[in-house]
């Protein structure tokens, strides 16, 4: 463990957590949302409370959930000692990959603000999995320290 640092690894394991699920309570509804939002029509009452519902969730949890989960985990690796391993580096690449996620989604929320949306239902239907399956992935490198 890095000496300044270590003091406060357990607080920063904590708060990794804490943003963690927070993320990913909004990356796995979002995209549930876009689901039923294909099914309302642009313009009316029904879509436009969508769109806030959308828009609320993405900058109040998603967003800064997201950023802390960055701040937290990089203070967790420094705190000890980790950016040697292997499997951190690999767990890094799945959430760059799920960062990259979080913007498509971002991109797409703003298209169906502006009601330009081109995807189907279904295309959500299968997005909704991804995180669902990186996080998976996330967790057993995490856990298990494969290599």
């Amino acid at each position: 463990m890095t000496e300044a640092l270590a003091p406060f690894y357990l607080w920063f394991k904590a708060l990794h957590i804490i943003a963690v699920i927070a993320w990913m309570a909004g990356m796995l509804y979002l995209p549930r949302l876009f689901v039923y939002h294909c099914e309302v029509r642009p313009g009316t009452a029904e879509y436009a409370r969508f769109v806030m519902m959308e828009k609320r969730l993405m900058r109040i949890i998603v967003n800064p959930s997201m950023i802390a989960v960055w701040v937290f985990g990089i203070l967790l690796a420094t705190s000890m000692g980790a950016w040697a391993h292997l499997w951190l580096h690999a767990k890094l690449f799945l959430v760059v990959v799920l960062s990259g996620l979080h913007g498509m989604f971002s991109r797409w929320r703003r298209d169906f603000e502006q009601g330009k949306n081109i995807r189907p239902a279904r295309f959500y239907r299968i997005v909704n999995e991804v995180p669902a399956v990186l996080m998976i992935l996330i967790v057993l490198l995490v856990v298990l320290k494969p290599f």
